[in-house]
């Protein structure tokens, strides 16, 4: 923009795992744009080293993800610093009802743009579901690298098996990079920098990398555990077949996934018109059953943590309010970083 003869535009990185006295240096000059998380922004303007007075344009990046990370209160708390009218977008690939039920308490007459529905999947991802045994799935990793060309994304759900794939893929001759959050600041960067220029040709990582990230061309993504979540599977495979093009996701599931779980995604993959699996076929959807023949699907009425019968446990109102309790007396900022510490 500065060669086409406009004005220098001066951004502030404000996170967390940075010396704030660094931010505050840039501060000094004065800033057009600051990206931030929570923590480290509420930081900063509880200790007046910046204020809102004339910023009257807020984007908030994977709303799902911090509402359902414990941040509301510190997003409220952020709204409050704001002395003039202001624009507020929340951008997420998946639209849960807590995300609004959040938008509608928070902005006025807010206005939702759709592209595609959400919360469904891209159908630009072939997707592939295997049923692999726990004690299979190092071996059957392998055979999976050979479907597409680098790069690749393989998901796990905590950071011991994200080391334990690394060193393994590494012993095998596989050119591979791990992240996670009991990486400090630097190695992640490293880690991100080193796969984005084609250094690497694998990142093994937890689900840090799902959203927030953006990596171009990503050929297939291996999901090495299926997510508890549908909306974090969603997110997972969306991380291929960007921008027109044709990706691969391969999920491997067996008997440690609830049948809650595999039913949202045969669901999912039923909407996408993907192959789907006889072990998912043979699943009975208790919601799809009329009143009379719910108390026989598997001693399941409706919502299996409330009994309710209008939802099931991934919507159920009782269970994401003790979540929410649960986060709000252990504290964490988005991505580790900020005025908390915490873990993905």
């Amino acid at each position: 923009m500065r060669q086409a003869g406009y004005p220098k535009i001066r951004p502030l990185l404000c996170i967390g795992g940075v010396d704030m006295r660094s931010q505050l240096d840039i501060m000094k000059e004065g800033v057009h744009i600051v990206v931030a998380t929570p923590g480290r922004l509420k930081d900063m303007l509880a200790k007046k080293k910046m204020n809102l007075n004339n910023c009257t344009y807020l984007t908030l990046d994977e709303a799902d993800r911090l509402v359902d990370s414990g941040f509301e209160d510190d997003i409220r708390h952020i709204f409050d610093h704001f002395k003039s009218q202001r624009q507020t977008l929340l951008f997420s690939a998946t639209m849960p009802t807590k995300v609004l039920n959040f938008a509608k308490s928070a902005l006025v007459k807010p206005a939702t743009v759709n592209v595609g529905r959400p919360g469904a999947a891209n159908f630009g991802v072939i997707q592939e579901v295997e049923y692999v045994k726990q004690e299979a799935k190092f071996v059957y990793l392998l055979e999976c690298l050979q479907k597409t060309a680098p790069p690749v994304i393989i998901f796990c759900e905590n950071k011991a098996d994200v080391n334990d794939i690394y060193i393994y893929l590494l012993i095998k001759g596989v050119d591979a990079v791990g992240l996670h959050a009991g990486m400090d600041q630097k190695e992640r960067e490293d880690a991100i920098s080193s796969f984005k220029k084609g250094k690497k040709d694998v990142l093994v990582a937890t689900g840090v990398v799902s959203k927030g990230l953006d990596f171009s061309d990503i050929q297939h993504v291996i999901n090495y555990d299926m997510p508890a979540q549908i909306e974090d599977y969603v997110h997972r495979i969306g991380r291929t077949g960007r921008c027109g093009k044709i990706g691969i996701a391969t999920t491997f599931i067996n008997k440690n996934q609830s049948e809650t779980t595999l039913l949202d995604l045969k669901h999912l993959l039923q909407e996408a018109k993907q192959k789907i699996l006889p072990v998912l076929a043979e699943l009975n959807d208790p919601m799809e059953l009329d009143a009379d023949a719910i108390s026989y699907a598997s001693g399941v009425k409706g919502c299996v943590y409330c009994g309710g019968l209008g939802h099931r446990i991934h919507d159920c109102p009782k269970l994401e309010h003790q979540k929410r309790m649960a986060i709000s007396s252990s504290r964490r900022d988005y991505f580790g970083f900020g005025g908390y510490r915490g873990e993905i």
